[in-house]
């Protein structure tokens, strides 16, 4: 089997070192200390590295290969507009949290604290951004199909999950004479902007959700060409990532208002696909393919964080 750049780069040890250095100055680039962005700077790290243990825990590429972090940062780092945005970070690493949790839950009808702590995650998610919620009904589905592992326990415990951060809220909020605001948070849910209302004017958002589409498409098409090569187990847990990408994409076209916080959850799912198809393939065709995506990487990046 002929070993390329691609390949090369996947199975390298200094593949996340050097991504790492180079998160820090694509970071210092956008404001870190300018700006002051230290919580974000601290969440984006911490959503790098249950990444790592993401790919870790689940065996997620058949080789040795940090792809699937390296795939994360540089994806998020692109996507520089959203620097600033503290709930978007808070939902990433919740929503990566999540996944980390629900996924060791496979084929274990018992896994009632692991399905508590799972949802917990998305409930604090939904503090945020009350829409993720969307999602909730989705992953049961796949908690039944593709994680075998649902029954009445565990959906009672998915619900207790989801409400305990608003237990901890209520009290504070009624403490402070503010439950109003509670309640008008929880009411946003329901919500609705008139469908398809695009905003072309800002083209770094237009053209970063473009590009992350096409990597998803990749990804996904290559994967299912080829998930006879994987584990049950392992095809499970893509086809959840794929799934999600597409709830996402069409969440994004009916709702674009909130493209923000959907394009971090939908970098999440990417970036594994992503890593599944620059680890895994080898021809002169999907070589030429890592190059043009590294070089579209790379200048979306210095668009993003440059050009006005």
């Amino acid at each position: 089997m002929v070993k390329r750049l691609q390949n090369k780069i996947a199975e390298s040890r200094f593949s996340l070192p050097i991504t790492a250095i180079y998160s820090v100055a694509v970071w210092l680039a956008g404001g870190l200390i300018a700006n002051q962005l230290y919580l974000h700077f601290l969440l984006f790290g911490l959503s790098a590295y249950l990444m790592v243990e993401l790919n870790n825990s689940n065996s997620l590429i058949r080789i040795y290969s940090r792809m699937v972090s390296c795939s994360f940062m540089a994806l998020t780092l692109m996507a520089a507009f959203l620097f600033d945005s503290t709930d978007v970070w808070v939902v990433q690493f919740c929503v990566i949290t999540a996944y980390l949790i629900l996924f060791k839950c496979y084929q274990n009808k018992r896994a009632q604290g692991l399905v508590f702590y799972a949802f917990f995650f998305i409930g604090i998610a939904s503090v945020f951004f009350i829409q993720i919620l969307f999602f909730v009904p989705f992953l049961w589905i796949m908690m039944r199909t593709n994680l075998m592992t649902f029954n009445i326990r565990l959906l009672l415990a998915s619900l207790i999950g989801l409400t305990a951060p608003y237990w901890f809220l209520s009290g504070w909020f009624i403490f402070n004479g503010t439950s109003y605001l509670l309640l008008a948070h929880i009411k946003s849910i329901a919500e609705f902007a008139p469908l398809f209302q695009y905003d072309f004017s800002n083209l770094h958002i237009i053209i970063t959700f473009v590009y992350i589409t096409v990597i998803a498409i990749i990804g996904s098409f290559h994967f299912m060409r080829n998930s006879y090569k994987d584990k049950i187990r392992i095809r499970m847990i893509y086809e959840i990532f794929i799934t999600m990408n597409a709830l996402t994409f069409i969440f994004i076209l009916l709702q674009p208002q909130h493209i923000k916080p959907l394009l971090s959850i939908m970098i999440i799912n990417s970036s594994v696909l992503a890593a599944h198809y620059i680890a895994l393939t080898h021809t002169k065709t999907t070589n030429i393919t890592f190059y043009c995506l590294a070089i579209c990487t790379i200048g979306l990046t210095v668009y993003n964080l440059w050009i006005p």
